[in-house]
């Protein structure tokens, strides 16, 4: 999102963004101090709470890691209704925590790569490693002069059996993003395909995710994001068994570096977890 370097304001500001200073400074250190805690509060954690995503719920927007610039973001995600029972391999959602760490590298202005780690914490084992994945991202330069944003990014994960029936599976997530004014709004119509486990002959399925979001003064923005599961392809799944989940968010830029998410989302149909929380930290640096 736009936002005005404090060192860019020339003589004294009485402007409203001046009044916020303080408060942004308080933000500041409370994000860095979230990193800090982050781990040992997760190993830690015994409250009944668990992850409708394994590891990432976002909708991603266009933009890439500038070259040369590195990104780390914090993903902390927790379902408070989930499923109770074990399913096959699957361990019960419920009074799961999951927390990933991703960093990624700006290749170029328009591809960046990125490495994730994730841990698990659920029932009787306070820290579990749970998946790796691996995501290079590509889009299109804004000199092209294309009417949309676009990128494509994909991604391969490995995903141990207690968190994901498919240990290792693929997934191709197509971005589009357009801005009205202060309105934005985002695509991601993900495709998945599993390519080791007892999905892998089920073929490529929909899971698309979307984000509508309006901005406020360039640092503050209020959103509602979808996330779908349909099934295959060629042949969705009964609307019954599809999952479908809406989450309002409020995204806070702290500084042009650093970015606070978080969100709530309840399901539509009786797939899926019932209530999830989410919340992710982001920093930009060299």
């Amino acid at each position: 999102m736009p936002y005005t370097p404090y060192d860019a304001v020339q003589g004294p500001d009485v402007s409203p963004r001046a009044a916020r200073r303080p408060f942004r400074a308080l933000v500041v250190v409370l994000s860095y101090a979230l990193y800090a805690l982050a781990l040992p509060v997760f190993l830690l954690v015994t409250l009944p709470l668990s992850a409708q995503d394994a590891f990432e719920i976002q909708v991603y927007e266009v933009d890439t890691v500038p070259a040369g610039k590195w990104g780390l973001e914090t993903h902390l995600n927790d379902v408070v209704r989930g499923t109770k029972e074990r399913e096959a391999h699957l361990a019960p959602s419920e009074g799961q925590v999951h927390l990933t760490f991703e960093l990624t590298r700006g290749i170029t202005d328009a591809f960046e790569i990125a490495g994730y780690l994730s841990l698990a914490s659920r029932s009787g084992i306070a820290a579990d490693f749970a998946a790796t994945r691996i995501r290079p991202r590509v889009r299109v330069p804004e000199g092209w002069g294309w009417p949309i944003g676009f990128s494509l990014s994909a991604e391969v994960a490995y995903t141990r059996s207690p968190y994901e029936e498919d240990s290792v599976g693929i997934e191709l997530r197509p971005i589009l993003e357009k801005r009205f004014g202060r309105w934005q709004i985002d695509l991601n119509p993900v495709v998945t395909h599993a390519l080791r486990g007892p999905g892998t002959s089920a073929g490529w399925h929909f899971e698309p995710a979307a984000r509508v979001a309006y901005n406020f003064q360039g640092d503050l923005a209020l959103g509602l994001e979808y996330y779908g599961a349909l099934g295959p392809v060629d042949h969705w799944l009964p609307k019954e068994q599809q999952v479908h989940l809406l989450y309002p968010v409020v995204d806070y830029q702290v500084t042009k570096a650093t970015l606070i998410h978080v969100g709530a989302g309840w399901r539509l149909t009786d797939a899926g977890n019932g209530f999830t929380v989410k919340a992710r930290l982001g920093i930009e640096f060299d």
